[in-house]
């Protein structure tokens, strides 16, 4: 989808993602001491927002302009100041200040166009800083439920180190989880089910 269908997306509904941070997101982050993060592909701001309350300076960019003006209305009714950009995530420039912390959430993209973002991604953070990905893992198609399904689009914490050939890193967590994903409104009844992500946490050496 591009940018056009994005806002399209987000101009038709409230809020299409949760409001609430995703729960790898909040998991994995929590305990890093506050500094200058990055969110790409940020949507609507949920997790460049649950950073902000936690007294991160947040640069959230997404190439929906839409979905940026909904996280920003969200923030100015928490009292929170972000700055919002909106770029595409394979070209923005983030420029000669490093980050201490750049998220990747969700960015489900074929493998030449996630290269180059996870490479930009990680080139954005200071030595030192961490670099968090997650998104639908390869296997969720067959072995899990929802996110895409367009196998091109999907991807393994392994295929993201790969990515990063040739940088230096420490890995922390490089791995296939589990989420579970509970019945929506017009599923209620229905057990809970699993989907499965590939997430990765590095720090840049």
């Amino acid at each position: 989808m591009d940018a056009r269908s994005w806002d399209e997306r987000y101009a038709t509904t409230g809020l299409v993602w949760s409001g609430s941070a995703n729960q790898f997101v909040a998991d994995e982050l929590a305990g890093l001491p506050p500094g200058r993060a990055l969110d790409l592909a940020a949507g609507e701001g949920r997790n460049a927002l649950w950073l902000a309350e936690r007294g991160w300076q947040v640069t959230a960019v997404d190439f929906s302009q839409v979905g940026l003006d909904k996280g920003r209305a969200l923030a100015e009714q928490h009292g929170l100041d972000l700055d919002w950009v909106c770029a595409d995530a394979l070209t923005f420039d983030a420029g000669p200040d490093a980050f201490d912390l750049v998220v990747l959430a969700y960015l489900q993209l074929v493998a030449d166009e996630r290269r180059t973002a996870v490479r930009a991604a990680f080139g954005a953070l200071r030595t030192g800083g961490t670099f968090f990905l997650v998104a639908h893992d390869s296997t969720n198609l067959t072995e899990g439920t929802g996110g895409p399904s367009d196998p091109s689009v999907l991807f393994t914490a392994e295929e993201v180190l790969e990515d990063l050939d040739g940088e230096r890193f420490e890995v922390q967590r490089a791995e296939r989880v589990p989420r579970v994903v509970q019945p929506d409104e017009a599923h209620r009844g229905e057990p809970a089910r699993t989907a499965y992500d590939a997430l990765v946490r590095l720090v840049r050496t």
